[in-house]
């Protein structure tokens, strides 16, 4: 049942009061009457629940109330209804309104009265006080209560004798309608948003105007609120959402308006008052509504009748027709669709054949319009799709004409419209998208400048479209006209970017997504610059849409070549982070903060590779795109983000849906990179780095030129091809501002002089001319670095190591007495490559330098860093290779290291001690002193334990027969380590006394360590001073 409708209505219900009307009638008894209406009334609460009894039970009590002759009685009664009514039941409130116009068949003064009675009364103001202590319920119950008195109005002015109702419709029943519809506050009229008001307003006004329009002396009657009313209804219409079209407040106030235009004397037009619409039909006597088409057909039908149509021509022109007939020529019903779509070609034909034009003027609308019909070309209708065509046809002509040419004139390529009408025939897609890209260029040639942009904007909003067929139509001509004039559009290409952006949001089809990438796509081919920097400035995170658009510039080599230089520029352009100071509380120091030119850029560049179609022009790229990513990978370790993007990076997140790609600045350039390695086929590099853990290294402060060095290693074995370009599109970095591009391209260049490839594509001197340059950075991991790339020689091309020797010796040594390095990282660092380059230098060129390196190196055995230990006392044994020619010499720098040498085979840590063990079998030939010798080489093997005291024993006696003229300044340096930090050192020194020194002196000497806090040392010399007791 429709709303308002019920079976207390049926031809059953009528039979039944009838019956009950003549049954009142046979009685004639107005005491019995007066008791039976009473007892009715008070039945009426035993129906609670029940509401079609209950309305039928309303509908009797007005016909018994309509029978009784007691005035009195019918007040009180209608005062008992209207106070004991639940007025939030929609069927109370209809048997109640029902109840009151039977009741004013034969009491229309006494039902007037009351109704106004009852709003004075105070009843009505404590019901309506009531509710306003619940602050939730007061409005709506409130406006129910309204409701129902409105509808009793209405009840009243249909169902009341006319000859009576028509002199007090204006001047009470209307007057109380609006009064009670009319909310004031302060003075002020506020709109109501009760939608059973408004329906019940719109409801009594259409009985008002029927009661009206079958008056009998309606001939005589002025209705001067019609204009009011009518003005109240289109209000109403206009209130409600296009997107819906038949809402319920539409159709009635459509309804409303039609019986109040027409002329009271004059028969409403048939076409407009069908049986069987189910909307609106409170009664079976009042006349019922038809569909909005049959309605708008029976209208037309009625114009063409009454005045001239070309007094119609203002209301019907092409401007007009987007408001009045849009919402119909894109319904999703066909019949609304075919019905529209016909009426326009109709108004299109007739306005160009009325149209005369004195003068040039422009043809405002003309976009909009064009737009409005074309994507229609490919509806689902045959019909509808020839139709469109004869619009965009008028449309085109009407152009013509207000351009200054003549009526009769006629354009080659407009004409050609309608030889494309034939390709609309079949229904097969391709046909009919192919004829539709043909009709965008005949519009593309024929549309003025100006109007170009609003066709574009209005064609876009048929991408929603209901008919998916015309939402491609949409896409299709949008990319045809593109091509056509977009080359005009370079200032609008943001707007228009952003509009792809909106509907990319709105729409979730694939043919328009695939469709936008190509009007993206399409665009960037005109205005590449335009475009790029359109996309730069969406927010970060770029959203799956952007992205989207991204990826759409990847399609063709060319194009995509152009775009990477063009963000490469932008990565370049800026610098890569500013410093900002942190919070006071946090601290005085500063934080680096990413630019966001380069962040964005860099994101973008990211989305255009991960594109299996940019290979090509990645391939094409890559020296450039690898050298820029690994730079700006360089500056971005330890950057954040902007505290802005910080927020928004926290929300993408914990946002619902597939994670999102890191925004970090480290990590999206980590990102970026093994994508560019990936697309430019260099996976193996890609895979090797990832298996060694590499791009975690490039992300670590502390690590990232490790990394740098994994990534080498991986280009050098798998990519080698590829370096020439890089390293030379590098060189320039070394003398870079930044100190990270110093380093990671230091890193780089260190690691390649690891691989033999280097030597193969002739880099090497180039490379190592580079590294040596570098020892005077004011960055010490940089000159460290260098030393190790100067050092990676030996194993990377050892041949050449001969031929540079002496300038690879010399930046050793310059390494080593490096003043700027509080760590020794650079002297840690000169001494292991020098280590490796040793095997492979001339002795000429060492032996110049022998003294100095040993001399150098000493401090550093007994350095607090086991690394430095280690380094100084492996590289002590090698140099030994070279002391032939200055055997003496060196042999004292031997002996003067002897004891710490000795004293560490205890050291705590292991790769000390083996480094030990390698050194002074490399010393003991050079000696002098075959037994030492021996002991060196069979003892100090690196996979035997050794005994340490017994080894001592017999080391001391050695000494004390082969260089008794040594003994003290050795005892002098043993005594030395009695202070030494580390527990092992000093609990080993009392050994090499207690060998060495004669009992007395040695025991006065052993007796300082007895105080010694550590046990392990006290006993130590403990068992030594029991040694001597025995030898004494």
């Amino acid at each position: 049942k429709g709303p308002g409708r019920s079976d207390t209505s049926s031809p059953q219900v009528l039979i039944l009061l009838q019956f009950l009307q003549e049954t009142l009638a046979a009685v004639a008894d107005n005491a019995w009457i007066c008791h039976f209406v009473t007892e009715m009334c008070r039945q009426l609460s035993s129906y609670n629940g029940l509401p079609l009894e209950k309305n039928f039970l309303y509908k009797c009590i007005g016909t018994t109330l309509g029978a009784c002759t007691s005035k009195d009685l019918v007040q009180k009664q209608l005062q008992e209804l209207l106070e004991t009514a639940r007025y939030h039941e929609e069927a109370e409130r209809e048997g109640l309104a029902s109840c009151f116009g039977i009741c004013a068949i034969n009491h229309l003064e006494e039902t007037l009265a009351k109704l106004e009675d009852f709003v004075r009364s105070d009843v009505f103001k404590k019901s309506v006080g009531l509710f306003s202590l619940f602050k939730d319920r007061s409005d709506n119950e409130v406006e129910k209560i309204k409701s129902s008195l409105i509808l009793c109005y209405g009840y009243v002015a249909v169902y009341a004798p006319k000859e009576l109702v028509l002199a007090r419709i204006e001047a009470d029943i209307l007057k109380n309608i609006f009064q009670y519809f009319n909310t004031k506050v302060l003075g002020i009229k506020v709109e109501t948003k009760d939608l059973t008001l408004k329906l019940c307003l719109i409801r009594s006004i259409c009985m008002i105007s029927q009661a009206i329009c079958n008056g009998v002396k309606c001939g005589d009657f002025i209705f001067s609120r019609k204009a009011e009313l009518v003005a109240q209804m289109v209000e109403f219409i206009k209130a409600e959402p296009l997107e819906a079209m038949r809402t319920p407040v539409r159709q009635r106030a459509m309804i409303a308006c039609t019986y109040l235009v027409y002329p009271s004397s004059a028969p409403v037009p048939q076409t407009l008052c069908l049986p069987g619409d189910e909307l609106v039909g409170w009664e079976p006597w009042l006349p019922q509504a038809c569909t909005v088409s049959r309605r708008a057909e029976g209208c037309l039908g009625w114009a063409e009748q009454s005045p001239p149509a070309s007094a119609l021509l203002p209301d019907v022109s092409p401007p007009s027709l987007p408001q009045h007939l849009g919402p119909w020529i894109k319904s999703s019903k066909e019949h609304e669709r075919q019905r529209a779509v016909e009426v326009s070609a109709a108004l299109l034909d007739f306005y160009l054949s009325k149209l005369n034009v004195s003068t040039v003027i422009p043809f405002y609308n003309l976009g909009v319009l064009i737009a409005l019909f074309s994507p229609r070309c490919s509806d689902s209708l045959a019909s509808v799709r020839q139709h469109a065509v004869d619009c965009v046809y008028c449309l085109l002509y009407i152009q013509l004409c207000y351009e200054g040419f003549a009526r009769d004139h006629r354009d080659e390529m407009v004409e050609g419209l309608k030889a494309l009408k034939k390709g609309l025939e079949e229904p097969d897609f391709t046909v009919l998208f192919h004829t539709c890209n043909n009709i965008a260029m005949v519009i593309g040639k024929r549309v003025p400048p100006d109007q170009l942009m609003s066709l574009l904007l209005a064609m876009f909003e048929g991408l929603a479209d209901p008919d998916k067929n015309c939402s491609r139509a949409a896409t299709v001509m949008i990319n045809s006209l593109l091509k056509e004039r977009g080359a005009v559009l370079q200032e609008k290409v943001p707007d228009i970017m952003s509009i792809i952006h909106s509907k990319l949001e709105e729409v979730d089809e694939e043919h328009i997504r695939k469709a936008a990438q190509q009007t993206v796509y399409i665009l960037a081919a005109q205005h590449k610059s335009v475009v790029v920097s359109s996309l730069l400035g969406s927010p970060l995170p770029f959203d799956s849409h952007t992205c989207a658009m991204w990826r759409s510039l990847a399609t063709e080599p060319t194009l995509t070549s152009q775009i990477l230089e063009q963000l490469l520029e932008k990565v370049n352009r800026d610098v890569p982070y500013k410093e900002s100071k942190s919070f006071p509380l946090l601290g005085s120091g500063s934080e680096r903060v990413a630019t966001p030119l380069p962040l964005a850029a860099t994101c973008a560049l990211y989305e255009i590779m991960s594109a299996a179609e940019s290979g090509p022009a990645v391939l094409g790229l890559y020296p450039p795109l690898f050298v820029t990513l690994l730079l700006r990978l360089s500056c971005t370790v330890g950057v954040q983000l902007p505290r802005n993007l910080q927020s928004r990076e926290r929300r993408s997140s914990t946002s619902l849906g597939p994670a999102p790609r890191s925004l970090q600045p480290c990590s999206c350039a980590v990102e970026t990179l093994k994508v560019m390695l990936i697309r430019g086929g260099s996976e193996e590099v890609a895979r090797a780095v990832g298996s060694a853990g590499g791009w975690e290294l490039m992300a670590s402060p502390e690590r990232h030129h490790d990394g740098i060095a994994v990534l080498a290693g991986a280009m050098a074995r798998h990519a080698g091809p590829r370096l020439p370009l890089i390293v030379k599109n590098l060189i320039p970095t070394l003398n870079s501002v930044f100190d990270s591009q110093r380093v990671t391209t230091t890193a780089f260049f260190a690691e390649l002089l690891n691989s033999n490839v280097v030597n193969d594509l002739i880099l090497l001197e180039t490379m190592m001319d580079n590294m040596t340059g570098r020892q005077k950075d004011s960055c010490m991991l940089v000159r460290m670095l260098a030393l190790r790339g100067l050092g990676n020689i030996a194993s990377g091309s050892p041949e050449k190591v001969r031929k540079h020797g002496a300038k690879l010796l010399a930046s050793m040594v310059n390494g080593m007495d490096d003043k700027d390095d509080p760590q020794n990282l650079v002297a840690l660092e000169a001494m292991s490559s020098l280590s490796k380059l040793l095997d492979h230098l001339e002795e000429r060129d060492i032996q110049s330098m022998l003294l100095h390196i040993a001399i150098r190196i000493r401090p550093f055995f007994d350095s607090e860093q086991p690394d430095l230990r280690q380094s100084s006392i492996v590289l002590f044994g090698n140099l030994t290779k070279f002391s032939q020619g200055h055997c003496e010499v060196f042999v004292e720098q031997i002996l003067n290291g002897l004891v710490t040498l000795l004293l560490h085979l205890q050291d705590p840590k292991p790769e000390v001690v083996k480094a030990c063990k390698f050194a002074l079998r490399m010393c003991g030939p050079n000696m002098g002193c075959e037994g030492l010798c021996d002991m060196f080489l069979n003892h100090l093997q690196e996979e035997r334990s050794l005994h340490y005291g017994e080894f001592m024993n017999n080391v001391c006696k050695h000494l004390m027969q082969c260089y008794p003229e040594m003994l003290n300044r050795l005892i002098l340096t043993n005594l030395f380590y009695f202070k030494s930090n580390w527990v092992d050192i000093r609990a080993a020194a009392p050994m090499f006394i207690g060998e060495s020194l004669p009992a007395p002196l040695a025991s006065r000497a052993l007796n300082l360590l007895l105080k010694d806090p550590v046990p392990t040392v006290r006993m130590k010399v403990a068992e030594t001073l029991g040694r001597l007791v025995r030898i004494l």
